[in-house]
């Protein structure tokens, strides 16, 4: 029987390059967005089904899981990449971008595996890909509400992996660096930091290797991951370093 995987933010970037590489591989993507337009031609090429929704309505998110289960009984994967950018500040940033970014980076998250899970459970062994950030493991400005979404979607993502362990449902939780896609354009970066900035289908390759291995929680490109260590271990350096920043206009 055919795998049916449930992609959403799949109308374009991270998503989208997913959703190709599971086409790839054989699964039916039902692929998940806002622009049913993108969301649809993509469905076409390979040969998905289009769903739009915004994730960060609850209610919305459990009507769509509704009429996926209704013709999917078992859901093979599920890949919560829907996410959005915020450069804005805690102080004096807009509030309707800071709830913004909580509800779909991190809210989306958790409504679409309350929708899912009967799906993942009725196909076990299934699996869960968070798409995180290296922004949920080290924080601080200009973007410090954006991590803070990615730090709860991290908790979140950290929390469920244990709890759904026993049940055979394995969560994946990966941690991009910086990668440049039509959300997250990254040419604000100083030239000698470009170097290291990766594309959507390098995330998406990451992804594939960690569900047919089964890696886990795992950072992409590797060597951001001794950053959050170091974070950790000396907090008030990267407090003194990082309040150098000049503020963005």
């Amino acid at each position: 029987m055919r795998r049916v995987a449930v992609v959403t933010g799949a109308s374009s970037g991270i998503g989208a390059e997913i959703a190709r590489l599971l086409a790839a591989r054989g699964d039916l993507c039902v692929l998940l967005a806002r622009r049913a337009d993108r969301l649809e031609a993509l469905a076409e090429e390979i040969g998905g089904e289009a769903e739009p929704c915004d994730v960060s309505d609850r209610e919305a998110v459990e009507a769509v899981a509704g009429r996926v289960l209704a013709r999917h009984p078992k859901i093979s994967v599920l890949v919560n990449n829907a996410g959005v950018p915020g450069r804005t500040r805690f102080l004096d940033g807009d509030p309707e971008v800071i709830e913004r970014l909580i509800r779909i980076n991190y809210l989306g998250g958790v409504w679409c595996l309350r929708g899912f899970l009967p799906g993942l459970r009725a196909a076990t062994p299934s699996d869960v890909v968070n798409i995180v950030s290296v922004s949920g493991v080290v924080a601080g400005p200009p973007s410090g509400p954006y991590s803070a979404s990615k730090h709860a979607q991290l908790a979140f993502s950290r929390t469920i992996a244990a709890e759904l362990r026993g049940e055979g449902i394995r969560v994946h939780t990966v941690k991009p660096g910086f990668a440049e896609t039509e959300g997250f354009p990254q040419s604000w970066l100083p030239r000698p930091v470009q170097r290291i900035v990766i594309g959507p289908r390098e995330v998406a390759t990451h992804v594939l290797r960690s569900l047919e291995e089964g890696r886990g929680e795992t950072t992409v490109p590797w060597f951001y991951g001794p950053v959050a260590p170091l974070q950790d271990a000396l907090p008030n350096l990267f407090t003194r370093v990082l309040s150098r920043i000049p503020k963005a206009p």
